[in-house]
């Protein structure tokens, strides 16, 4: 059948419409990196880009203004940025150093605020000091193929990491290079020079009526808040502490419920950001079963409860960095180390925080309140809630191992003790010297 051309013509204009009219509507979603790059940004920029996706916006940007952070989690976003189809632009509000100038140089447009600056991304610890070569030749890759993937020029990339690049004009050998706006403007690194995001949506042809921006919620915030070193550090100390504490006075329950709680807190947020894997988790939990057999059940003190140490250190380590099984490429070493010190500093700070402040705390009013709502003295003859005669000065047997805790038979009937002399075989006589906390205090008897 014929057609004029006239009807194709419009036959054409009305199936391209719903098209064009979808194009004018799309939503720009915008959000903010303006934090240390680590496990917060990353579960913001997932959830920002989840979220973009969700009401199917074209085009993402983010306004930067970060000094850097952790390699293993920039190179995350720039993933989640060089992997999506949606049109990516950065404005760099002030600064895009280190991790930052990896993140904006994989998005497809960058603009820059005037005065800000973007490079100087070098590996360093967390004392500032230059890392090994194998961390720069790493950086560097990733700098260069980043680049490359968005057609800018791969050697100024290298440059931001390795001094040794040379770049006439603009780079002496020797330093790091780093980018003024002007500068980036001048090599193709930054497209023009905004004083806000109102001005990106005019440069690019947007509609402001489409902005949508991301919300941090309180979750978001509280996660970031726990997941802070120094917070995981002092819920460590908790979590070590109340088991140390637990062990060393057993059947009071509260330090127990406040490591129960602390390990809650410090796994929870963990999980959520992708860090703490199952096995991570499982590893810790095994550690505590074979320190309590090694306490309550196996005499002496030998391989369970080595071992027991060692997978509660490494479940609470490995639990904080990013990494595959044993596998560090992409954390290395550093952040393995910080972790480990973290925790074993803070499982000895709880320990000594135990046996220092531990009896002054339990005759604290308010632990006392918390345990019992009266005061019930052993020198007015209560044991364990009861009033009884006293025990002090009789003479009993060893009914389980203690180490220095566990079970004794005095006149037939079995109470909580604490041996004075430390480790007691089952079956040793013993007789009472005291009674405090509601628990016996024993010592061997000499025969």
């Amino acid at each position: 059948m014929y057609r004029s051309p006239v009807f194709l013509t419009l036959l054409a204009v009305l199936l391209l419409f719903p098209t064009f009219s979808y194009c004018q509507s799309s939503k720009v979603y915008v959000f903010n990196l303006n934090d240390e790059i680590g496990p917060a940004t990353w579960r913001q920029t997932r959830k920002a880009f989840e979220k973009a996706t969700e009401i199917k916006a074209s085009t993402i940007i983010i306004r930067m203004n970060t000094f850097g952070g952790m390699v293993e989690y920039a190179d995350s976003i720039r993933s989640k940025i060089l992997n999506s189809p949606m049109k990516t632009i950065v404005f760099i509000d002030n600064n895009a150093a280190s991790a930052g100038a990896l993140i904006s140089i994989a998005c497809d447009v960058i603009y820059m605020q005037k005065g800000a600056s973007i490079g100087a991304a070098s590996v360093v610890d967390t004392k500032g000091a230059i890392m090994p070569e194998k961390y720069q030749s790493y950086m560097r890759g990733l700098m260069r193929s980043t680049a490359e993937a968005k057609g800018r020029n791969p050697k100024i990339a290298e440059a931001f990491v390795d001094p040794d690049v040379e770049i006439p004009n603009l780079n002496a050998k020797g330093k790091v290079l780093t980018l003024t706006s002007k500068e980036a403007l001048k090599v193709g690194y930054c497209k023009a020079e905004v004083t806000s995001i109102d001005q990106i949506f005019k440069a690019e042809g947007l509609d402001m009526n489409n902005r949508v921006d991301h919300v941090v919620t309180l979750t978001d915030r509280l996660i970031a808040f726990l997941i802070s070193p120094f917070v995981s550090g002092i819920l460590i100390l908790l979590i070590i502490g109340g088991i140390y504490f637990e062990m060393q006075a057993p059947g009071i329950g509260f330090a127990l419920l406040v490591s129960i709680v602390a390990a809650a807190l410090f796994f929870a947020p963990l999980y959520l950001e992708g860090l703490a894997a199952h096995w991570e988790i499982g590893l810790f939990i095994l550690g505590i079963i074979l320190l309590m057999l090694e306490v309550f059940v196996i005499p002496g003190f030998g391989v369970a409860g080595i071992l027991g140490i060692v997978f509660i250190i490494l479940g609470l380590a490995l639990s904080m960095v990013l990494n595959d099984f044993f596998d560090f490429t992409v954390t290395g070493s550093e952040q393995l180390t910080t972790a480990l010190i973290i925790v074993i500093g803070s499982m000895i700070g709880s320990i000594v925080l135990s046996v220092v402040l531990g009896k002054s705390i339990m005759n604290t009013p308010v632990f006392k309140r918390l345990v019992l709502e009266d005061e019930q003295r052993s020198d007015l003859g209560y044991v364990a809630g009861r009033k009884v005669e006293s025990l002090v000065d009789k003479i009993g047997i060893t009914t389980t191992y203690m180490r220095p805790s566990g079970k004794v038979e005095i006149e037939g009937k079995w109470y909580d003790a604490i041996a004075m002399d430390g480790y007691l075989d089952k079956g040793t006589q013993i007789y009472v010297e005291k009674e405090e906390n509601y628990n016996l205090f024993v010592r061997k008897k000499i025969l």
